[in-house]
């Protein structure tokens, strides 16, 4: 008789290959998709090294060797520049891709609305955008098509609107969704220039290309600052409760006293915007098609949201009363993880977990996307199984198997944040609709910067009604 895991389908990836690949075919698979230039044997070994494309490099999916870099001595290990030739354009010295007294001071003034006491608080202002957007939902045919993807970044966005910028950005989700495609599909593409070392005067197609984008964030976020420094310049004004963009514009050094420039301010609400709501927005897309291949697990997500009551923000902050739901984001996240890979150059000479070796200035690779589905680390790593992460066997997996928001200094800031919104939002969905995957072909998988859908996300939404 066939099992509840035989019945579910495999997920759409990639399929590794055992040959070496030439240069120029390297070249083009990490400009069409970075996942497809992993080897059979990049999901075999905990350490792959040699020289490559970028000179000496080592990749690393052995837990203590990342702990090791990531944390132990992070000090040794500073973001590449191919990694910042992507982001800084759009971004610019953010939280994201600040380094040094930069980063710290960013990290430091930042890390106050994050602390669990303030998501809780936050929890509750989550709930009334997805109320929205359930409704929205609900007021077209039952069974109607829809690119679930653009809705959850939709949703996401006016989630942040709400609750960390007050509204300020309210109103623009689709234009700026728009140019966060775009700036992704861009600028997010790794330009062979680059890879070679090609002087930064000559053109970069992706660049030029990115470049409507990125002035649309600079004409937005200066808009943003000069109406909240207005407020602020009002002797009278005092906001109800400060949010994200008054913590950077009341930000000031300890030691100097000095407050954060302009272009801190606004490269830290791009990046906010940006990464804040593109990675949750993409964990829940993915969380819904695989929700859609497995009808046990939809069927006992559906049970455990009906049971939750009415009051999904309480429930998402128990830890205990959606706790599949929770599994089942996290699940998402280890086959599909926003980030899928970090990159490192080391400053000096080093040896981690007393076997791999790392000399000066060679490129470290940490690949999230490796890491989760390195057959020595889990069972079964190419299958959908959120009850991994149920109470009890979440236990054991090593630490540093699993990395969907990063590790050491510079984890994601808000992934207590994104946790809990990605509960709320998902348990608030599937209480009142059923999404199913509506296209022959499968959704692939692509990096641009994230981890996203390559077409789109073409589902099936009709209404549920619960047995509440």
């Amino acid at each position: 008789m066939p099992t509840a895991h035989s019945r579910r389908r495999r997920p759409p990836a990639p399929v590794p290959e055992e040959r070496e690949f030439g240069r120029l075919e390297l070249l083009l698979r990490l400009r069409r998709n970075p996942l497809t230039i992993w080897r059979t044997r990049h999901f075999r070994e905990p350490i792959v090294a040699g020289e490559g494309l970028f000179g000496y490099g080592v990749v690393i999916s052995d837990p203590d060797a990342v702990r090791h870099v990531l944390v132990e001595n992070a000090a040794n290990y500073r973001k590449d520049d191919l990694q910042r030739t992507i982001l800084a354009p759009g971004l610019g010295e953010g939280l994201l891709t600040a380094e040094g007294e930069a980063w710290k001071r960013a990290r430091r003034t930042l890390a106050p609305l994050f602390t669990p006491r303030s998501v809780a608080a936050l929890a509750e202002r989550m709930v009334a955008p997805a109320e929205r957007t359930v409704a929205r939902m609900l007021r077209r045919r039952s069974g109607r098509i829809v690119d679930i993807s653009t809705d959850m970044t939709r949703m996401t966005y006016d989630i942040l609107a709400e609750t960390m910028f007050s509204n300020a950005i309210a109103g623009g989700a689709d234009a700026f969704g728009k140019a966060l495609t775009r700036y992704f599909e861009t600028q997010g593409r790794i330009d062979p220039l680059d890879v070679l070392g090609a002087p930064t005067w000559l053109p970069r197609i992706g660049r030029w290309m990115a470049r409507p984008a990125i002035s649309f964030f600079e004409a937005q976020v200066k808009a943003i600052i000069a109406e909240r420094q207005a407020l602020h310049a009002d002797a009278g004004w005092q906001p109800e409760k400060p949010d994200l963009l008054d913590a950077l514009l009341a930000a000031r050094d300890p030691e100097t006293g000095t407050g954060l420039s302009e272009a801190e301010v606004g490269a830290n609400i791009v990046t906010f915007i940006g990464a804040g709501h593109e990675t949750t927005a993409n964990a829940l897309t993915w969380s819904l098609y695989l929700v859609s291949l497995a009808p046990d697990v939809r069927d006992a997500l559906e049970a455990e949201i009906d049971a939750a009551g009415e009051d999904i923000a309480a429930a998402a902050l128990s830890g205990e009363r959606l706790s599949l739901t929770r599994a089942v984001i996290e699940e998402a996240m280890r086959l599909y993880p926003p980030v899928p890979s970090l990159s490192r150059t080391a400053l000096a000479d080093d040896v981690a977990a007393g076997h791999c070796v790392i000399p000066k200035g060679a490129l470290v690779v940490i690949s999230p996307y490796l890491l989760h589905r390195h057959e020595t680390l889990w069972e079964a790593p190419d299958r959908f199984r959120p009850e991994r992460f149920l109470p009890g066997a979440r236990e054991i997996i090593p630490r540093y198997a699993y990395l969907p928001f990063g590790a050491g200094p510079r984890i994601c800031i808000g992934l207590q944040f994104a946790m809990v919104e990605a509960v709320i939002v998902l348990a608030m969905l599937l209480r009142r609709l059923r999404f199913d995957y509506a296209n022959e072909e499968a959704p692939m998988p692509t990096q641009r910067i994230t981890l996203r859908p390559r077409d789109g996300m073409p589902m099936r939404v009709t209404e549920r009604h619960s047995s509440r």
